[in-house]
């Protein structure tokens, strides 16, 4: 099969790579439709983080099942579904307590032996491990564009918002409006939000968090703390997202809420990052951070999604076939996309 293999980084390339095979009997073998690349993949890409040369990237799939072990019972071959872009194996400690992200058998698909040596999805064929938890049948009528985020990108901006407890009427802050920031700022909308503030340097970012209901604020040319303080007579915002992963948006993020607030965490952080705690202490900030449980999010997204009430489509800028991955890679490092989908 085809497959977009990391290189060096800033270097990927599209090379035949062996077809996947059943190991375990709650294994199954996706025929991929659609892959996404991602934010987190930029940093394999640029070798922040580790990966071995040759590995398969991607964690964001829809595909139809070809293939199931004996013990796959929740889909079926012929099925039409989604992935999450991690696995669980429901039994463990942790998966008992649905907290499926920190599961002792999780692996992340794409991400090389640091995360489970699980070969990625922008490919022809991936194989799902566990697939009775990692997979999802796509709903009638839900396109690929929309069913691809809510393995990842939205169950990413979902789960920031429900980890930092957002209430109706509350004053969300959203600090990076890449695509999880994005989703972000939707899912505040849709659970109530009263206002929500998205910060971007980006124009044409921040135009797409007006569009979804957000005050945009562009942080090189307008002051995040005045807007914080109008919205909420001076008191700070209820919830801040930190979804960049940079230690001068958690600093801000801190800034911007209120005592007794949450700075939820969701940007990837896998380097030390200084912090004020004594702005953390005298605040009595709950600070909400770690990979997300999208595993436990995944169905109220796609009913959400199934309603209206979440549509994550406007995000998707660029459509390119597996063949260009390279260019497609390069030209989002690039950020001339928000999220482009890679089609075999």
């Amino acid at each position: 099969m085809q497959a977009v293999t990391f290189q060096a980084p800033g270097q990927v390339r599209v090379e035949e790579c062996p077809d996947p095979v059943l190991g375990d009997g709650d294994d199954a073998i996706v025929r991929v439709e659609a892959s996404g690349i991602c934010g987190s993949d930029l940093h394999l890409y640029h070798g922040r983080i580790p990966l071995e040369p040759g590995f398969i990237l991607g964690h964001e799939f829809v595909g139809t099942v070809t293939d199931a072990g004996p013990d796959v019972t929740d889909v079926a071959v012929g099925d039409r579904v989604l992935g999450c872009f991690v696995t669980a194996c429901g039994r463990c400690f942790f998966c008992r307590r649905r907290a499926f992200h920190k599961c002792v058998d999780s692996r992340v698909f794409g991400h090389g032996k640091t995360l489970g040596n699980l070969p990625g999805a922008q490919a022809e064929q991936v194989l799902v491990p566990h697939a009775n938890l990692t997979l999802r049948r796509v709903p009638p009528g839900l396109s690929s564009d929309a069913a691809l985020f809510a393995g990842d990108v939205m169950g990413t901006g979902f789960h920031a918002i429900r980890s930092a407890e957002v209430a109706p009427g509350d004053v969300v802050v959203v600090l990076g409006l890449g695509p999880v920031g994005l989703c972000a700022v939707q899912a505040a909308r849709a659970l109530g939000a009263g206002h929500v503030i998205a910060v971007d340097d980006v124009p044409e970012r921040l135009a797409m968090a007006e569009r979804f209901g957000a005050e945009p604020v562009h942080r090189g040319e307008q002051d995040p703390k005045a807007a914080v303080r109008r919205a909420t007579s001076g008191r700070g915002a209820d919830a801040c997202i930190d979804a960049v992963g940079h230690p001068d948006v958690l600093d801000l993020a801190c800034r911007l809420a209120r005592g007794g607030g949450t700075v939820s965490v969701t940007g990837v952080y896998s380097e030390r990052c200084p912090i004020h705690m004594g702005i953390v202490w005298i605040k009595a900030l709950t600070l909400k951070t770690g990979q997300a449980n999208v595993i436990a999010h995944v169905d109220p997204v796609l009913a959400m999604m199934s309603a209206g009430l979440l549509d994550p489509t406007p995000l998707v800028s660029r459509h390119a076939p597996l063949a260009d991955a390279p260019e497609a890679y390069a030209a989002y490092a690039r950020r001339e996309a928000l999220k482009i989908v890679l089609t075999p």
